[in-house]
């Protein structure tokens, strides 16, 4: 079976399975069939593993990775020419009310496009992605988008 349930057309609903494994410590795998495997642990500052995918990163990344494909699916509806996306984020995890949470999330595109596409436009779908990306409207927390965005001369 696949990774992704799809539902009837009209109700647009799709299930993701994921599986994890426990390996040993606070560290095991994540799957989902047909993609590679992960080694996940707890980060460090909570006694896992350095160097490997924590649920962390994965949180932080997701909303990252989201953001991108939203915006670069809205730039090619508008055929927009995106030259260059690449982007880091940076995910404030806080100890509130005797729990840890997430409290913001900064993402930070730099966005290179040709010549004949105005920051503006950019702007403006920067924000349309900010305001649909879906992994982004299904958390408590403050998502922020803070881009570059460098026009290459024609």
């Amino acid at each position: 079976m696949d990774s992704v349930e799809h539902t009837s057309s009209r109700t647009k609903s799709f299930t993701y399975k994921t599986g994890t494994t426990w390996l040993e410590s606070r560290s095991g795998t994540l799957s989902s069939e047909g993609k590679p495997t992960l080694r996940v642990a707890s980060p460090p500052e909570f006694k896992g593993e350095r160097g490997v995918w924590t649920p962390e990163d994965l949180f932080v990344g997701s909303v990252e990775i989201c953001h991108m494909t939203t915006f670069l699916s809205f730039a090619a509806q508008r055929k927009l020419s995106i030259i260059s996306y690449k982007s880091h984020a940076n995910g404030v995890l806080e100890f509130i009310d005797g729990d840890y949470r997430f409290t913001r999330i900064v993402i930070f595109p730099t966005i290179t496009v040709g010549s004949a596409v105005a920051e503006t436009d950019v702007h403006t779908l920067l924000r349309e992605a900010e305001k649909h990306c879906l992994v982004a409207n299904s958390i408590a927390s403050i998502v922020e988008v803070n881009p570059t965005i460098i026009v290459q001369p024609g």
